[in-house]
């Protein structure tokens, strides 16, 4: 694990969900932290999180290099390849020997589909939906960073990510979750503070140019995870609908185009990390508390018929 004595200065690009359950642990520790967002709104947010706010796009990009020695990538590619290497490539590469460490969050569907079998960093990168290939594209990109400019990038695939604020609960209490069956169908999942976690302990144990499965220890159907939320509530199970029956919108529906459990061995074995939570039984009890929630009492036994 990080040293809890060390500093240093982060620039998040892309400050969203998981890099700010990192950059919040890091400020805790005496951090400089900078992000960026595209919101005003979400700048105000950072800045009471002790981040310091650059909107995007930014204004003077080689300036938001300065004083930085660890980078984190976080913003997802678009249709014209990742934003980040658009705006920052050329400094980046220019000023790459004053990172100790850089980062790029990358996704499991870099690997595309293994009909329910496992994969490890060590798989083929074959994806099977647009968004996996602009991935595998980006990562490529950032690769050449460190092959050419001596970067120290590390890549980190994220499975599916949940939390405070990202589980099933509201679908489950308010009626519109469902328990969407495809044989065979599995995936991987992972909390975002043992997301944050992963970083830390690669943060202080550098190995550029590795790439690491961010991921629990329980791949799963997926109705089983919202059906383990409902128990959790004390509510009943959504209904199960068949995935041929499902109206889900075609980014709902790319998700199941790729089956497969994704192996964690090498962040345990190279990082020594320790998960907190290793499956989504433990992780959704957390995210329950996390949200104050509490089981739905039970109904009241209807009184019995008179004779």
């Amino acid at each position: 694990m990080a040293d809890p004595e060390a500093t240093g200065d982060m620039l998040v690009i892309g400050c969203g969900y998981s890099a700010r359950a990192l950059a919040r642990r890091l400020v805790g520790r005496g951090w400089r932290v900078r992000g960026t967002t595209r919101s005003a709104e979400t700048a105000e947010a950072l800045r009471a999180e002790g981040i310091e706010p650059l909107l995007w796009p930014l204004a003077d990009p080689a300036a938001a290099l300065e004083g930085a020695d660890h980078l984190l990538a976080s913003a997802a590619p678009g249709p014209q390849g990742d934003p980040a290497l658009a705006a920052l490539g050329g400094p980046i590469a220019a000023r790459a020997a004053q990172f100790r460490w850089a980062g790029y969050l990358s996704t499991t569907g870099v690997y595309g589909d293994h009909s329910g079998g496992w994969v490890d960093e060590g798989a083929p990168l074959e994806p099977a939906t647009e968004r996996g290939r602009a991935r595998v594209a980006a990562e490529a990109a950032w690769r050449e960073l460190h092959e050419s400019a001596g970067l120290p990038l590390h890549v980190f695939r994220l499975a599916g990510i949940y939390g405070p604020g990202r589980g099933p609960f509201e679908k489950v209490r308010n009626g519109t979750a469902r328990r969407i069956v495809k044989p065979g169908q599995v995936f991987s999942r992972i909390h975002v503070e043992d997301i944050a976690t992963v970083l830390e302990a690669s943060i202080a144990r550098p190995d550029p140019g590795a790439a690491y499965n961010v991921c629990d220890d329980d791949p799963a159907p997926p109705q089983d995870v919202i059906g383990f939320a409902a128990r959790l509530l004390g509510l009943p199970p959504p209904p199960e609908v068949a995935f041929e029956d499902a109206e889900l919108s075609p980014m709902a529906r790319s998700f199941y185009a790729e089956s497969k459990r994704v192996s964690n061995a090498r962040l345990k074995r190279e990082l020594g990390v320790r998960l907190a939570y290793p499956d989504y039984r433990s992780g959704l009890a957390a995210v329950m508390a996390a949200e104050g929630l509490s089981p739905s009492p039970s109904p009241s036994p209807s009184a019995s018929p008179r004779a």
